[in-house]
């Protein structure tokens, strides 16, 4: 992999990591197109840190009050929102990594994360009151944990799949996007522990520092401005633009691909 092909993938992931688009599979298919080489998997899990350093900075705020107070019910929340995906990750690592194989499995992927996008803004759209951080609970939190540990396969959005827990159970959609956000930041780091754990036994090989660093650096730049946009245009409008594109897009892999 050279240096601009590192920073055209870390640009994607930079931008579809915090659109509800999914940056695993929108990163497969510009490898596929674009005939990249190299370790996916490690390069995949190093630019997602590259997006971790942008959460960072935009929820500087959030994450700041959570290190002063570590002891509230926001912390829970978090913790017991990142279980389910930390237990589906260690048993079932070996089909998760298999699935970045299969490009009709990535089709249909984009279907859900389409799915869960339109169902939840439905949802929200129904009457009835939305709810603040003060009103959540841990029914919530299991349930946005789980729409998580759904997305750990590629062409189901994260993001997208956590914002749509959350609107299931009608929570307020700002910060039903902060919630989101700050879930990531503990995936990012235990995909990253994960992942350099197995290099460090050699069972994957790394890319040359210059060129992980190129994509690192691009999706921390990229990724910054992706959550600035995606936090004021959830406040003030729907996600179905989101839910026609994977529609389209999960259409056009089967068909292509």
């Amino acid at each position: 992999m050279t240096i601009p092909e590192a920073m055209i993938l870390g640009a994607v992931q930079g931008l579809s990591e915090f659109l509800p688009i999914s940056s695993s599979g929108h990163l497969l298919l510009v490898q596929k197109l674009l005939k990249i080489s190299g370790s996916e998997l490690f390069f995949d899990t190093m630019v997602h840190a590259g997006t971790l350093a942008a959460v960072c900075v935009v929820l500087w705020p959030d994450i700041w009050k959570l290190l002063k107070r570590p002891i509230q019910p926001l912390t829970g929340f978090l913790i017991l929102a990142t279980l389910p995906a930390v237990v589906s990750a260690l048993l079932f690592r070996n089909l998760i990594e298999n699935a970045f194989s299969s490009t009709l499995f990535l089709g249909i992927a984009f279907f859900f994360t389409s799915a869960a996008l339109f169902t939840s803004e439905y949802i929200s759209k129904r009457p009835g009151l939305t709810r603040l951080e003060p009103g959540m609970n841990w029914i919530d939190a299991i349930v946005i944990g789980i729409m998580q540990a759904l997305a750990l396969v590629p062409g189901i959005s994260r993001s997208g799949f956590t914002l749509s827990g959350a609107l299931f159970r009608k929570l307020d959609r700002g910060f039903a996007a902060r919630f989101s956000f700050l879930l990531s930041i503990p995936a990012i780091l235990g995909a990253t522990v994960l992942q350099i754990g197995d290099l460090s036994r050699g069972l994957i090989s790394a890319e040359p520092l210059p060129v992980v660093a190129a994509g690192m650096l691009t999706a921390a730049v990229v990724g910054f401005f992706a959550i600035k946009i995606m936090l004021n245009m959830l406040t003030k409008h729907s996600l179905l633009i989101f839910a026609y594109y994977t529609l389209v897009l999960g259409i056009i892999v089967l068909i292509i691909f």
